[in-house]
């Protein structure tokens, strides 16, 4: 049994682990019920979509390693809101962020929050951020807000937890190799996952 807060519980057996590579789940998630999207928005809109429709869980669990400038390395930060944050039609006079002739906010709301961890905004991009400055989002990944905005079309509970490993700053490929493995452990241990 997954405990999220006290209005949402779910049996381990319909909960969805979605990872964008194998070594952020590490041995911990052997046994659950996983997805490897690969890295970046298109991967993981496609292979999540294809299990969702293949696996139709009752809540899709994103976890992985995320930069910020904000956040100490180590912490696991519980991601509620999402910008898409290379999105920029502001030639054409949209909002910087905003997608055009879309209904979805410039910052998307959709996750399940956990009381015992920190709430984060997750910028997602398809690049590896390393000066991050941007004061709309404190966390910086490259599929949760793809996966956050298929949840919410499917209308499937989402919770979206992020290890910070690196500072998205000129240090982060650094950083990130180094810390990316220990992510699967505290993931393990905050959700109560044994080997």
């Amino acid at each position: 049994m997954i405990t999220i807060n006290p209005n949402h519980k779910y049996s381990l057996d319909n909960v969805l682990f979605v990872f964008a590579l194998e070594m952020e789940a590490g041995e911990i998630f052997h046994a659950q019920n996983k997805l490897f999207t690969g890295i970046g928005k298109l991967n993981a809109t496609y292979e999540l979509t294809k299990a969702i429709h293949e696996k139709k869980p009752e809540l899709i669990i994103n976890l992985g390693s995320a930069g910020s400038s904000q956040f100490s390395k180590g912490d696991v930060v519980c991601c509620t809101q999402f910008v898409q944050r290379d999105m920029d039609v502001r030639g054409l006079g949209y909002e910087l962020y905003k997608t055009p002739f879309s209904n979805i906010p410039t910052i998307l709301q959709y996750g399940l929050p956990m009381e015992s961890l920190p709430a984060g905004i997750c910028g997602t991009g398809d690049s590896f951020e390393m000066g991050h400055t941007e004061t709309k989002y404190d966390v910086v990944d490259m599929e949760a807000y793809a996966l956050a905005t298929i949840a919410m079309k499917e209308e499937i509970p989402f919770l979206c937890l992020k290890y910070i490993s690196d500072g998205a700053d000129d240090n982060a490929a650094d950083d990130w190799t180094v810390l990316v493995h220990k992510a699967a452990v505290a993931f393990g241990e905050i959700l109560q996952i044994n080997r």
